[in-house]
């Protein structure tokens, strides 16, 4: 079994806690092994939990996609728990006013888009203001730590689901990562990390060990973040992704498309390690609630083949081929600045094209450079082999 950071911690390392008070930066699938939640863990290992933060979907883990959370008071442990996906991103000076150490644990997608990385990038910089020192401990990529897929964030579209220039799979862990953000962005933060013992860069979640809890509403299981790197480009439509079902990214559709004939054009493209096939959904909530819809569910025959960020482009194409007159991108985001689907691609390019009825290939062939590029500058950060 891969042993995380917080399972290190609480184990060996307890002096890395002792006698400090502690700001603990988590969210529910911050677990043990034997699924114990990250704060009772800590507090059980002598910990002093002076602060709680939370990020998006906050602390407990409740909020919808997008929704702001406010501040509160932990009912059971009784001590504050501050939002980080509220009216502040960045922890300020007040709220680390009693903390002499942050503790950051979550477990990350392995994409770019997903949002604690945005959580993790404030809190570096928070801390090269402040001077409080930052321990990250680490947890597995599950989508694997060898597969690079995607195109760069061009500058001026940077935003909370795209903080810093790299691929949207980029086949890193959070604690890789910050090492990476606080070097690249010169924060100067005091940044610890606690890396794991037994991971391997090829391992998919399933092979940790470990056990799956839903690390956002929208992430059921692990096979939802197996295709998500792709299928979350449909939040930047008017199609729905599949919310409000019981297989958000897994399904997309809405009530104007023909499921069958999706199908069929999408597996006419043989993509490498997946199949479609055509379903009939009614989301309870999110885009068409209430509404009968038609669509494809997404199949994966072959996750280490399969390239789930090009596969999204695909059923987005296909989608748009279908029925262009119905279909659109969406104007804005959440953020209230370009539109969401920029926002996620880290351009307009690829949203114009599709527009254009350019062929995903065209779309994507400039992807392999950066990539390699990537796979360059991103190894003085790596804690871990890339042996399988």
């Amino acid at each position: 079994m891969v042993r995380t950071g917080l399972q290190q911690l609480i184990e060996e390392r307890r002096d890395l806690i002792k006698g400090r008070r502690i700001g603990l930066v988590t969210q529910p699938a911050a677990v043990t092994s034997d699924l114990r939640a990250a704060e009772d863990a800590l507090i059980t290992a002598g910990a002093t939990l002076t602060a709680l933060f939370g990020p998006e979907h906050g602390f407990d883990g409740s909020a919808a996609d997008g929704a702001a959370v406010e501040h509160a008071v932990h009912a059971r442990l009784g001590a504050p728990v501050y939002s980080l996906y509220g009216a502040e991103r960045e922890p300020t000076d007040a709220m680390l006013s009693e903390v002499d150490l942050l503790v950051f644990d979550m477990q990350d997608v392995g994409v770019r888009f997903y949002t604690y990385l945005s959580t993790l990038y404030y809190l570096l910089r928070a801390c090269g203001r402040t001077g409080i020192p930052l321990l990250v401990l680490d947890r597995p990529n599950p989508v694997n730590g060898v597969t690079i897929e995607g195109p760069p964030v061009e500058p001026g579209l940077e935003s909370f689901v795209g903080i810093i220039d790299i691929p949207i799979r980029h086949g890193m862990t959070l604690g890789e990562l910050a090492q990476l953000i606080n070097a690249e962005q010169r924060f100067g933060a005091d940044l610890a990390v606690l890396a794991m013992q037994g991971w391997r860069r090829s391992l998919w979640f399933d092979q940790t060990g470990l056990p799956w809890v839903p690390p956002s509403p929208g992430m059921p299981q692990l096979i939802t973040a197996t295709v998500y790197p792709g299928m979350c480009f449909i939040e930047g439509t008017n199609l729905s992704e599949g919310r409000g079902t019981s297989l958000p990214f897994e399904i997309v559709g809405a009530p104007w498309l023909d499921g069958h004939r999706l199908a069929v054009a999408l597996n006419s493209l043989d993509l490498p390690g997946v199949r479609f096939r055509p379903v009939h959904f009614m989301p309870s909530a999110s885009k068409h609630a209430g509404v009968h819809c038609q669509g494809v569910q997404v199949h994966v025959t072959d996750r280490n083949t399969m390239q789930a960020v090009t596969i999204g482009l695909h059923v987005v194409a296909a989608c748009r081929a279908q029925n262009p007159d119905q279909f659109a991108f969406l104007d804005s985001s959440w953020e209230g600045r370009p539109p969401h689907f920029d926002l996620l691609a880290g351009n307009a390019t690829l949203r114009q094209g599709l527009v254009l009825g350019y062929d995903v290939a065209r779309l994507t062939e400039n992807w392999s450079a950066y990539e390699a590029e990537f796979r360059v500058r991103r190894t003085p950060y790596l804690l871990y082999d890339e042996a399988a």
